[in-house]
């Protein structure tokens, strides 16, 4: 399991004085991008294949509050890849300083082409740079179905 430690700062709480809800998305999305720059993932690389990972949802559940002025660490799991490495799902766990889960999130996303601006595969050379040692117990090989399994489509006005 991958980890990344983070201080609440003052500007992460909200309004009732504790972390905010977009502090719990940036805190992932960093989690997530330090894992994967870690693990061959650098913007050099991404670049030399031009994609990049884009977010399909992000759902959250709180369990407990936390506040500013000791620290905290997120998790980040890879809990599913489809065999073409276009589709991808990560799972964040949040620790408080005496490692009492305080909030989970499951995540998924894809990667895209970005001239095209189409979804593509992950080049072979960079599925071989996500390793089986940050896979979650309940890690699955995904399909395009797994990114429409909560039925939901646009509905223009």
């Amino acid at each position: 399991m991958y980890f990344k430690e983070f201080e609440i700062r003052w500007s992460d709480t909200d309004a009732n004085r504790h972390l905010g809800n977009s502090s719990y998305i940036n805190y992932m999305s960093h989690t997530r991008m330090s894992f994967l720059m870690e693990n061959g993932f650098t913007q050099k690389e991404l670049a030399k294949y031009n994609i990049g990972p884009v977010v399909f949802y992000e759902h959250m559940y709180y369990f407990k509050e936390v506040f500013a002025g000791k620290p905290v660490k997120v998790s980040c799991e890879v809990a599913g890849v489809s065999e073409d490495g276009k589709f991808f799902e990560f799972h964040h766990n949040f620790y408080d300083a005496d490692g009492k889960n305080f909030a989970h999130c499951e995540m998924m996303g894809a990667w895209i082409d970005l001239k095209t601006r189409k979804l593509i595969a992950l080049p072979d050379e960079l599925q071989e740079l996500l390793g089986e040692q940050y896979r979650s117990k309940d890690f699955r090989i995904l399909t395009k179905e797994d990114t429409r399994k909560f039925g939901k489509t646009p509905k223009d006005l």
